[in-house]
């Protein structure tokens, strides 16, 4: 939700990083356990797997290649993007596609270089909004294609 939540602040035309907004991001934050914590960056590693593997298979039904296509409209669109991702990270969101475009979980991919860093966080959920916008674009099914990707698998979930 939110990657979502993002997305629907893009669409609009609005920052979403307001006093109000940003108040009621370091509450909900501030709340978090190291569990908590955990599970979140799971989940946008998890997300960021998801949007890659629709990706590799929507390339793949036209004989193209995700990495190939993908990876550098992303990355070119992170280098415009200073104050999201700054150039040391943008390395490590570039292996992190890779890592999931090619099937390895972002996740496992991760865990050999150690743990997240807290200057990885904001780039990191932006990548995952970075993905989910390309999807919802390339997809041509509308602003909210990629959130109904993820609604769909959960709800096959037992």
């Amino acid at each position: 939700m939110v990657i979502d939540s993002r997305l629907r602040s893009v669409y609009e035309g609005k920052s979403g990083t307001g006093p109000e907004h940003r108040l009621m991001v370091d509450r909900l934050t501030a709340s978090f356990g190291p569990d908590e914590a955990e599970a979140l960056v799971e989940g946008a590693c998890t997300l960021v797997y998801m949007y890659m593997n629709w990706l590799r298979s929507a390339f793949e039904k036209h004989e193209e290649d995700v990495l190939e296509h993908a990876i550098p409209s992303l990355l070119a669109t992170m280098r415009m993007m200073p104050r999201t991702f700054s150039p040391e990270v943008i390395p490590t969101m570039a292996g992190l596609l890779i890592a999931a475009g090619t099937g390895l979980s972002p996740n496992l991919w991760r865990a050999q270089y150690g743990p997240w860093t807290k200057e990885e966080m904001n780039p990191l959920e932006a990548t995952a909004v970075l993905l989910a916008e390309y999807i919802n674009r390339i997809s041509g099914n509308g602003e909210d294609f990629a959130t109904k990707l993820v609604t769909d698998a959960l709800s096959q979930l037992d």
